[in-house]
């Protein structure tokens, strides 16, 4: 299992509880919602190692 990277992020409180919002409606966490629009920018941008392209349902 991959282990995960721990950091401190500072973030406009309004943007935060769009983003809780959101990732309610989701189903997801704050945190895994994040990373998965992370992600997504990623691949669209194709910075996004094509090993993580193919693991990223873990």
């Amino acid at each position: 299992m991959m282990k995960k990277k721990n950091f401190p992020l500072r973030i406009d409180p309004k943007l935060y509880d769009a983003l809780e919002t959101w990732a309610n409606d989701e189903f997801r966490s704050v945190n895994s919602h994040i990373e998965f629009l992370l992600r997504e920018a990623m691949k669209k941008a194709g910075r996004l190692p094509k090993k993580q392209e193919n693991s990223e349902g873990e």
